[in-house]
């Protein structure tokens, strides 16, 4: 049985990455930035992204398990 994780993106991520979507392998990773990582080897993790698992915003270092949705949203920002 393959163990994954959902990784999601919203608004201008996902025009940066390319995909809305994605299903990764979930071994050897530990933490959200760590599947930023995996899911997109070739993109800098942005400063001041926001990170979801499981639909709770956490820290980028907060913990991640096989099964979990982790989502990732640009930056907010106001006027």
């Amino acid at each position: 049985m393959i163990m994954s994780i959902k990784v999601r993106y919203f608004a201008s991520l996902k025009d940066r990455v390319g995909r809305a979507e994605q299903t990764i392998d979930s071994l050897g990773l530990s933490t959200v930035r760590s599947v930023w990582h995996v899911a997109n080897p070739d993109e800098t993790l942005p400063d001041n992204i926001l990170a979801a698992v499981n639909m709770d915003y956490v820290d980028l270092d907060s913990p991640v398990k096989e099964g979990d949705e982790v989502a990732f949203f640009p930056p907010v920002t106001g006027g």
